[in-house]
């Protein structure tokens, strides 16, 4: 496993994260949850992804319980903090310092930890004054229940103001996390140059699609039993939008050339997103462990310029580049 800076940080993450949106507490069992956790620090993965609103709480618990027992200094452990939790009360949700507070409270509790490395806002909150969101940042830097602050799914001005912020508070600001794939390329225009120029890394979401991108789904064929697409619990209403013949057919044609390389797809497609030198890491989700140790060999994988134009020539006219297209709440649901 290969690692790299966070932003323009001193802290290093592992170029593969796991993460658990879709899995613990919803998908999979706990106990194939924590084998794949394990499969995950067998091949040297140390960053770890959640959310406090990832089955409401549960997968941060389940998470917490896995890695219960490791060198806590070996690890990097990411949360986020926005969506509504528990009885989704009218302050349960948002980025206001009252939520954000009782927001680290819990998930340190149920990831039974200290602190986190990174402590990401979910998304950009359109109904709370931005100076109160950065400011309680600050505060939980401070008192050592965080060390870094990132965000997810911000645009490249929403980025700007934040890292202003930042610097006047002697915070830092070192990551966005965003979805970007071979289908999904909105922050390349606008969000990947404003972080560069700020310092800031992506943790990107998504990077084979939902599943797409490992061809495991094929024009005409039945539906993979057990796989996202079937999951009604949250899988399937994200992967639908990439399940057309026109993308289906594209994602046919990257298996000569992974198999070129000795590759799978999701190798390939992964190796891909990693070519992009603002990228720090990618995150990876699994149901099962051999998911994560197949995965886990697309890092230090180099794709040359040759390459990277024959992958990318096959998605022309079906990736979406529009940076408009950025995730954005118009408001707040409580």
């Amino acid at each position: 496993m290969k690692f790299r800076y966070l932003g323009n940080s001193g802290l290093k993450v592992s170029e593969l994260t796991y993460g658990n949106w879709l899995t613990h507490g919803s998908q999979v069992e706990n106990d194939t949850a924590t084998r794949c956790v394990r499969a995950a620090l067998d091949v040297g993965i140390s960053s770890f992804d959640t959310a406090d609103v990832y089955a409401n709480t549960q997968a941060e618990t389940v998470l917490g319980e896995a890695l219960k027992g490791e060198r806590r200094e070996s690890l990097e452990i990411f949360t986020k903090v926005y969506g509504p939790t528990g009885p989704k009360g009218h302050n349960d949700t948002g980025l206001s310092r009252k939520h954000i507070t009782e927001s680290i409270n819990g998930s340190l509790t149920r990831l039974q930890t200290d602190y986190v490395d990174l402590y990401q806002a979910h998304r950009y909150d359109v109904e709370t004054p931005l100076d109160e969101t950065m400011e309680t940042f600050a505060d939980l830097v401070r008192q050592g229940k965080v060390l870094y602050i990132g965000v997810s799914e911000w645009n490249a001005q929403q980025l700007r103001e934040a890292h202003a912020l930042a610097r006047e508070l002697k915070i830092q600001l070192v990551s966005n996390q965003p979805e970007y794939s071979l289908l999904w390329r909105v922050i390349e225009d606008e969000v990947v140059p404003a972080s560069a120029e700020l310092g800031i890394s992506q943790i990107v979401w998504s990077p084979v699609a939902q599943g797409v991108l490992t061809g495991k789904y094929t024009v005409g064929a039945e539906l993979p039993e057990g796989s996202r697409a079937t999951d009604q619990k949250g899988g399937a209403g994200m992967i639908e939008r990439w399940l057309r013949d026109d993308v289906l057919d594209a994602v046919a044609q990257l298996e000569p050339i992974a198999a070129d390389l000795g590759l799978t797809q999701a190798q390939l497609s992964l190796a891909w997103v990693l070519s992009n030198e603002n990228v720090a890491s990618a995150i990876i989700g699994a149901s099962r462990p051999e998911q994560v140790e197949s995965n886990a060999k697309a890092s230090g994988v180099t794709l040359e310029a040759d390459v990277l134009s024959r992958i990318e020539s096959i998605f022309d006219g079906l990736a979406e580049t529009d940076p408009r297209k950025t995730q954005m709440p118009s408001g707040r649901e409580a």
